[in-house]
């Protein structure tokens, strides 16, 4: 018997609560929790990742959905009263990983915290709100790739209810989200088993590890989806945002390497609070 999952959880009143935030409610809670754990071993403040977190979370949804709008603008140019609308639908997440680097690194100059360090610290914890949030998707039914065919999907292994749920409007879709978030699961497992040896990481290769990780990972999966946007009707522009992103992160490696010589990640001098810069 197929059972497709509603994207309402429950229901409060007169007001639906989809399982899309509820699940991203969950990410942020693990990615803060993730993140104050590792900053004591760093000797950060927890109330500093709390503080963050109010600036980066709206600033972030609000990068989400501006990049959504710019590259979609031909639509919202002609229904600029949906530019609004986000409960409609219609955010992108590079636009939020772009807006949360730039709050990070103004926070940072504020509290006098090293960037490339904090970049380290949260890392982990970014990644697996990605890897939680791609399930909201799930539930939404958005995100997928091409068509495809049950006999692939269950030839994947895939339990039921994930196939069940990849059927919309009598056709199979490949579950992009699921490549995503199974992808960006090894990295965080390679990360999390990696970060911790000595003269490994310098400070902010943890963070450029992740970049690069996930645009080779997003240059893959997004050449499957089916809403894409769009540079010139032909040109993916996450694709080509992770082509960019990968080249930027292999140059600022090996420049750090050889100009800068920064600290190592596993540092034994720690910070002092409060904190003063260098």
């Amino acid at each position: 018997m197929m059972l497709t999952i509603s994207p309402v959880a429950f229901n409060l009143g007169g007001l639906s609560v989809k399982w899309y935030g509820v699940i991203m409610a969950c990410a942020i809670i693990l990615a803060v929790s993730m993140a104050i754990v590792e900053g004591r071993k760093r000797q950060i403040a927890s109330d500093d990742f709390l503080d963050l977190l109010l600036w980066a979370v709206p600033l972030g949804y609000l990068g989400a959905r501006l990049y959504y709008v710019i590259f979609e603008w031909p639509y919202y140019a002609q229904h600029p009263d949906q530019i609004i609308a986000i409960w409609n639908g219609g955010i992108a997440i590079y636009g939020g990983l772009l807006a949360g680097l730039v709050v990070l690194l103004v926070f940072c100059y504020k509290r006098m915290l090293p960037p490339f360090l904090m970049l380290d610290v949260i890392t982990p914890g970014v990644m697996a709100a990605q890897i939680i949030g791609r399930w909201g998707n799930f539930f939404n039914q958005e995100a997928h790739g091409g068509p495809t065919t049950q006999a692939f999907l269950q030839g994947l292994h895939l339990p039921a209810f994930i196939i069940d749920q990849m059927k919309i409007g009598g056709v199979y879709y490949q579950p992009t989200f699921l490549y995503e978030s199974c992808f960006n699961l090894l990295g965080l497992v390679i990360i999390l088993a990696l970060r911790h040896k000595k003269h490994l990481f310098k400070q902010g290769e943890v963070f450029m590890l992740y970049l690069a990780w996930y645009a080779v990972v997003r240059f893959f999966v997004e050449g499957l989806r089916t809403d894409s946007l769009y540079l010139s009707g032909t040109i993916r522009v996450s694709q080509m945002l992770s082509l960019v992103l990968l080249v930027a992160v292999i140059a600022l490696f090996v420049y750090r390497r050889m100009v800068v010589k920064p600290k190592w990640y596993l540092d034994g001098s720690g910070l002092k609070y409060p904190y003063t810069r260098d």
